[in-house]
């Protein structure tokens, strides 16, 4: 702490001292006896209202403790011309104590006590109880005072310095929620685009290529289906690509698999820097998903990732992408302490929002997978989570007069040869089998 701030209180404090200095110095110089003691106490005011007035004094403590000597010696000089110089050295005290560092405040006013009591001897006062008390208690009562402030001034920057870092605290945590909104917000719509726009489009279009197999040769309506086609065709490519671009920022950067190899880039580290080593491999041959798809997978594998640094007290961490027939499967697999999955455990948001385990197998859900978790205590823990890949479109050839009904139907299942792309996201029945404690966590002594 520096003892010079000027606070509200400490101004107050500097007023009554100066008031104080001024008045003692008035009594001291109208009762002063002694030839010259007139004189010393207008030079000791003098030297007391330059440092009042002079800026070095107040911005340099080197200045300051000069100008603190030069005021002694005046005092000294007028406490042995006269006795009223006595009273001075209660303001004296204070000057000390707030101008000095601790290890030199304290021997001056012990000091200062000692030249006040001595001062009694110098002009003929008899040595009683009184000689001793009146300085010293003077003292002690300047003590007390400072060291009294400064403990609440301490307390007070501890407060204000508590209050900055709440409200610091708090407003990074009004920027992590909005960012958090915003992404979430970002996922439903691309959800509700993907599952309602992007679908009905699709199916528009298989209902008009239905229906313009129907007309005869030459239907001057042909030309109108025609172009109602290939703007649904153009529309939907429209659709997803607003379903890309509200992608999260992970996914922006490229696939699902370089999002999860730079996930587990950014996560733990070499043995020793308190986080596990995490791995990323995939298995297969990867095809393109549908944004949803990548975005539920991102999640999952960022959720269990978390949790695996949190609580797993993990060395190894391994996840792997597998894209097989009908199904892209997402493995996480640490070789951390483990937990019994059926034991009761309280529901409550975790730190970035979600609820665990419980979001992750809703997320998985809510595009028609499966969600499975394997641990057990000391064993490590398995997440993995099997969704069924979008069927495509049959060709053009396969049915060369299918009816509006009939396209209707397969609607529901595929997308438009033109399209090239997934169409509806319905099951194909494929999943991963289930992971075995056994084989799906790491060996220890691997």
């Amino acid at each position: 702490m520096d003892p010079r701030s000027l606070t509200p209180a400490l101004r107050a404090l500097r007023l009554c001292l100066h008031m104080l200095m001024a008045a003692l110095l008035g009594l001291a110089a109208l009762r002063a006896q002694a030839a010259g003691g007139v004189a010393a106490a207008v030079v000791t005011g003098a030297v007391y209202a330059a440092g009042a007035l002079l800026p070095a004094v107040r911005q340099s403590q080197r200045a300051a403790a000069v100008w603190l000597t030069a005021l002694c010696l005046a005092w000294l000089t007028l406490l042995w011309l006269t006795p009223e110089g006595l009273w001075l050295a209660f303001p004296l005290y204070f000057l000390q104590l707030h101008l000095l560092p601790a290890r030199w405040s304290l021997p001056a006013v012990t000091l200062t006590a000692g030249a006040a009591i001595l001062s009694y001897v110098r002009h003929g006062a008899a040595l009683n109880p009184g000689v001793f008390i009146g300085p010293l208690l003077g003292a002690a009562v300047a003590v007390a005072t400072v060291l009294g402030y400064q403990a609440l001034y301490r307390e007070s920057e501890r407060r204000r310095r508590l209050i900055e870092e709440l409200i610091s605290t708090r407003a990074e945590l009004a920027a992590a929620e909005r960012h958090a909104g915003t992404l979430a917000e970002r996922e439903r719509l691309a959800r509700e685009i993907h599952d309602t726009l992007a679908q009905g489009l699709s199916s528009i279009q298989l209902l008009l290529r239905a229906a313009e197999r129907t007309l005869p040769e030459g239907s001057p309506a042909a030309g109108h289906i025609d172009r109602a086609r290939q703007t649904a065709q153009d529309n939907l490519a429209e659709a997803r690509r607003f379903v890309r671009a509200l992608a999260p920022p992970d996914l922006e950067q490229g696939s699902l698999a370089g999002a999860l190899e730079r996930l587990c880039g950014t996560t733990g580290g070499p043995e020793g820097t308190g986080g596990p080593r995490a791995r990323f491999s995939v298995s297969g041959t990867p095809v393109e998903l549908p944004t949803p798809y990548e975005v539920a997978l991102l999640r999952i594998a960022q959720s269990a990732l978390a949790n695996t640094v949190r609580h797993a007290a993990a060395s190894r961490a391994e996840i792997t992408l597998s894209f097989m027939a009908g199904s892209v499967t997402l493995d996480v697999v640490d070789d951390g302490a483990g937990f019994d999955p059926a034991a009761p455990r309280p529901v409550r948001p975790s730190a970035e929002g979600g609820f665990g385990l419980p979001a992750m197998r809703s997320r998985a859900e809510s595009l028609g997978g499966a969600f499975t978790v394997e641990s057990a205590p000391g064993q490590g823990t398995a997440v993995a989570v099997s969704l069924p890949l979008p069927v495509t479109a049959p060709s053009a050839s396969a049915s060369s007069a299918s009816s509006a009904s009939s396209a209707s139907s397969a609607s529901s299942a595929s997308d438009a040869p033109a399209t090239g792309s997934p169409a509806l996201d319905s099951p194909s029945g494929a999943s991963s089998p289930p992971l075995s404690p056994s084989a799906a966590v790491l060996p220890t002594g691997a």
